[in-house]
């Protein structure tokens, strides 16, 4: 064992001797450093979990790319259709990072009950419809059945759509669309019920078949709205995008989810500037904790520095006592945080204690993500801030002479 690990470890707090004052002060530091882990973990698990959670339900409800004709949007929620080519269908799901590719189209028109009128946008879905989303945020009944050769009136609706209408699982729905200057009616049967918490699209969508639409809109079988693209990874949505856009024929558009929102993903994008802020604050929490602990040490052991010095210990030799003292104790307080955050974290992710409300929040728990990357950065921006930050005062050392502090004894 060497010198300095030797002596390092004798500094330690002892039970027998109750460890002088530096020993309740290294308690303090080790626990001071735990709670500024488990802050930074949780709160940064968190407004990820969040910034995830409300992406995942803007483009569950849609996709993360559509492919539409130029000027798609026309009035009432309906696209100008484009034709449902096989060929292109086969070149997006070939492209990389594209994962899924589905037909859709929408139509709007309105509901009518006995004393209720509410306008609804009907979405309908291809047979290779991806029903992750609404299969996950399935409440009762089950999802509509797509794809059928001769379609189906079975359409999925909100909880917040049915309480307002007064609407139950079986119940029939009449519907109106608009049609140039008329419209067109259809008793559509209620076949289960989702809920996402998003108000703003739980008030409006109602899904369905994607040919109920194409018989409304009297395009036939080869026609559809669009196509809705699912990506491999989120982060790289920009690149996928733009390998699609490279993919396309000169008379479609593209347009990613991102910029169909661009206030919510702002928003979201904002939280980056909470996160940074967290991490700086509770960093130096940390420090605080560790370079008082680390000074209170130096002058309470100033007598033995002296000793060491008489005894021809150079000043970098003491220097490396203190720093490997209050290494061991950040690395005990990092790991203590760690352990205590990712706990809390697997708890709210497997049994969600936290509640939120949903109205304010467009969701009903904590959302949290279990992202091992967190815990290694937090650990790591942690370690190093703190060490870096011991340099100042284990410097001190070097002011402290033999002569002041070593005194004969008769």
């Amino acid at each position: 064992m060497q010198f300095e690990q030797f002596i390092a470890k004798r500094f330690m707090p002892r039970k027998k001797d109750g460890g002088g004052f530096s020993g309740p002060l290294s308690a303090i530091a080790v626990a001071g450093i735990a709670l500024g882990v488990v802050v930074m973990v949780v709160a940064v698990s968190i407004l990820r979990g969040f910034q995830g959670e409300m992406a995942d339900k803007v483009s569950g409800f849609g996709s993360h790319i559509t492919v539409t004709a130029f000027s798609s949007r026309t009035a009432n929620y309906q696209e100008n259709p484009m034709a449902d080519d096989s060929a292109l269908k086969a070149r997006l799901e070939a492209t990389p990072g594209v994962r899924h590719v589905g037909r859709y189209a929408t139509k709007g028109g309105m509901v009518k009950t006995a004393d209720q009128i509410h306008g609804i946008v009907l979405r309908g879905m291809g047979s290779e419809w991806d029903t992750s989303f609404f299969a996950s945020n399935l409440k009762e009944g089950h999802l509509p059945r797509v794809g059928d050769a001769d379609g189906t009136n079975d359409v999925l609706i909100s909880t917040t759509l049915a309480s307002r209408l007064r609407l139950a699982v079986g119940d029939k729905m009449r519907t109106y669309f608009w049609q140039g200057e008329s419209y067109r009616s259809r008793a559509l049967t209620v076949c289960g019920l989702y809920k996402t918490d998003l108000a703003e699209m739980d008030e409006v969508y109602v899904i369905g078949d994607l040919r109920q639409v194409q018989r409304l809109n009297d395009w036939g079988d080869t026609l559809v709205g669009g196509y809705e693209l699912l990506v491999d990874d989120f982060r790289r949505l920009d690149a996928t995008a733009q390998r699609v856009l490279d993919a396309l024929p000169y008379d479609l558009a593209m347009q990613t989810v991102t910029a169909a929102n661009p206030a919510l993903f702002a928003w979201l994008d904002l939280l980056n500037s909470n996160i940074t802020l967290i991490l700086t604050i509770m960093c130096i929490v940390c420090i605080t904790a560790i370079v008082s602990a680390l000074l209170i040490m130096i002058f309470e052991k100033s007598q033995t520095i002296g000793i060491l010095k008489t005894l021809g210990a150079s000043n970098a030799s003491i220097r490396k006592i203190f720093l490997l003292k209050a290494t061991r104790l950040i690395a005990e307080g990092i790991a203590a945080g760690v352990a205590i955050g990712l706990v809390f974290c697997l708890v709210q992710k497997r049994w969600a204690p936290l509640k939120l409300d949903a109205e304010s929040y467009s969701m009903s728990v904590v959302p949290i993500d279990v992202d091992p990357w967190i815990f290694i950065l937090v650990a790591v921006v942690t370690a190093v801030a703190c060490v870096a930050a011991l340099l100042l005062p284990a410097a001190w050392v070097s002011r402290i002479s033999p002569a002041s502090t070593v005194r004969m004894e008769k």
